[in-house]
């Protein structure tokens, strides 16, 4: 075979190869879309139902073009009714309605205001008409320019807004060369309105995607993820390391972060719901802001989390000692405000107003002042602050989340009684008694010979304990028979005082 051959052989070879590649790159990419395409509808089956419903609503308005009739009327102006719908139609109600009625009000309003600029402009004649006109136009580009940075104007109407200023324009210079300047702004703003009205009746009548309804699951799905973080928390910081799974593995551990980047989710769908009628659950004029502050809150939460993880498994372990004191209080704090929050939560899904909460705000209070009691109080002189200080710094972000749960509580009682909630099922008020974490923060001080103290404790469920102490020689009697003793127990039971009591 001559080299001409191959060569030929060869270029032959290679570009059989080019072409084999080529296929087998095509048929993976297809099979890429065709997999995130069906993720995407599995993940929220209601875009499915949204494109149909975007084709039917376009397909309905655009049969205007084929009754002569109606196209006789409106003429080329027909082309608008399809171009509303196509930037009307959105995903939910809130936003069809919200983009429909400033569409619809800026249409009117500046068809209005373009007729009367084309009129005045002609009283002083032909040759100063287009002088007006321009200054009209520069004046109000100028105006609504300005108007939309103002924020509640931003949030609202800044698609009106946008209409508004090209409507005027297009109407006031358009009539310029066409006399029927009355016609033309009427044609306009038929086709708008009906292209408007198309776009909300698909969005009503054919399987409605409520705004609300999102905000609603978002709020309380985001409280549910805090409450599921608090209540394991305590257990993986104070695990040894090594013993059973990894932190990492635990999938409520990291589900708080979607909360961190949540707040333009929020707050878009709190300005769609305010243009949503009343529907489900949801009366007229619902408190949606009151969910922005209650995910205000809680992403304050969040934050106090993120800084609560830096801490877990340090390379530097505080000492044993320290660690073992703070242990039931930290865990205490951490369980009962979890629980607080995932009653919130449920209250807020149910739209219930919550029953408990109260009695888990308070016994995380309660342990809130013992950790502070025994932070101030353990004898920290023989260790190296660098081997506390992680400890402490968990202690101090637990008592910060605390603060934060009981604001999310306040928040979410406002709610109930601004959105009406039903009241919940009564339930059965827990015996009177001593709080479980301070009988074992005074059995902690047990084993110590001094003067002894008397501290009655009479619990309550709606407020914290209150403390009474007396002295009475070297014999010490306590509710429950716990007894606290120390040669500082005066100095102590001092600051006890001082902490769990208001």
């Amino acid at each position: 075979m001559s080299s001409v051959d191959h060569e030929r052989a060869g270029f032959i070879g290679r570009g059989w190869k080019w072409l084999k590649g080529s296929i087998v790159k095509c048929r993976d990419k297809v099979v890429e879309v065709a997999r995130k395409t069906k993720k995407l509808g599995q993940d929220d089956p209601r875009r499915i139902i949204h494109s149909l419903k975007a084709g039917l609503a376009v397909s309905l308005v655009s049969l205007l073009y084929y009754f002569k009739p109606l196209y006789g009327g409106f003429g080329v102006s027909t082309m608008w009714a399809v171009l509303t719908v196509v930037v009307v139609f959105e995903f939910s109600v809130g936003a069809t309605l919200g983009r429909g009625l400033n569409r619809g009000l800026a249409t009117m309003l500046a068809g209005a205001l373009g007729v009367g600029a084309h009129y005045l402009a002609n009283l002083p004649g032909r040759t100063a008409q287009p002088i007006l006109l321009v200054l009209f136009v520069f004046l109000l580009a100028a105006a609504v320019s300005f108007v939309r940075f103002f924020p509640k104007m931003k949030a609202r109407y800044d698609y009106g807004l946008l209409i508004f200023m090209l409507t005027f324009c297009l109407v006031s210079i358009t009539g310029y060369q066409d006399k029927e300047v009355l016609d033309l702004a009427h044609k306009r703003l038929s086709t708008i309105l009906i292209g408007s009205f198309t776009a909300v009746f698909v969005s009503i009548c054919i399987c409605p995607v409520w705004a609300g309804d999102d905000l609603h699951k978002l709020v309380s799905g985001n409280v549910e993820k805090l409450g599921n973080f608090l209540e394991g928390f305590a257990g993986e910081y104070f695990k040894v390391p090594g013993d059973g799974e990894s932190r990492d593995n635990k999938t409520f551990l990291q589900g708080y972060r979607s909360i961190l980047t949540s707040k333009n989710s929020e707050d878009s769908l709190t300005n769609f719901a305010r243009w949503e009628p009343r529907h489900g659950r949801f009366r007229f004029r619902h408190p949606w802001k009151q969910y922005q502050k209650i995910g205000s809150l809680t992403r304050q939460c969040a934050y106090h989390i993120e800084a609560l993880r830096i801490y877990p498994y340090p390379d530097i372990q505080a000492p044993a000692e320290i660690q073992r004191q703070i242990q039931d209080a930290c865990t205490e704090m951490s369980t009962e405000s979890g629980k607080a929050l995932k009653e919130l939560a449920s209250a807020i899904k149910s739209m219930t107003k919550p029953s408990s909460v109260n009695t888990h705000i308070v016994n995380s209070k309660t342990a809130a002042k013992v950790l502070k009691f025994l932070l101030k109080t353990s004898s920290c002189e023989d260790f190296v602050l660098l081997e506390v200080m992680p400890t402490a710094m968990v202690a101090a972000q637990l008592v910060e989340v605390v603060t934060c749960v009981e604001k999310i509580a306040e928040s979410v009682h406002e709610l109930a009684s601004l959105a009406h909630f039903k009241d919940a099922k009564p339930e059965q008020k827990p015996a009177l008694g001593q709080p479980q974490q301070l009988q074992q923060t005074m059995q902690q001080f047990s084993g110590i010979e001094g003067p002894h103290h008397i501290i009655t404790i009479n619990g309550s469920s709606a407020v914290l304990p209150e403390v009474s102490i007396q002295e009475c020689g070297t014999v010490v009697h306590v509710t429950n028979t716990d007894i606290i003793k120390g040669s500082k127990a005066k100095t102590n039971v001092r600051e006890m005082r001082q902490y769990l009591s208001f």
